[in-house]
């Protein structure tokens, strides 16, 4: 979780992360090597009380290693992509 919070910035509110099941848990078991399983850390994150804001902090600083609110790169991907889908639908239904 240290890295973890060394990518925020000075001012950033850090509540959320003080309550991350990840504190005190190796870092690197976040970061794994390409093709390693994702297993161990999606499991510290499964029954986190703060997994949903450590996902949003993902997606909106466009975080491209590791694993967030329990999701990995290419799962945040399609989140991303999902939710940019639902805006263009919904600015076309608006401009109608």
């Amino acid at each position: 979780m240290d890295r973890l919070l060394h990518v925020l910035t000075d001012g950033e509110e850090r509540s959320w992360q003080d309550q991350a099941n990840c504190m005190g848990v190796d870092p690197d078991l976040f970061f794994p090597e390409r093709g390693a399983s994702t297993r161990e850390a999606k499991e510290v994150c499964r029954g986190c009380v703060v997994r949903e804001d450590c996902l949003e902090y993902a997606l909106a600083n466009g975080e491209k290693f590791g694993i967030w609110g329990g999701m990995s790169e290419r799962e945040r991907r399609r989140i991303r992509r999902a939710r940019a889908l639902a805006r263009r639908a919904n600015g076309a239904a608006s401009a109608s």
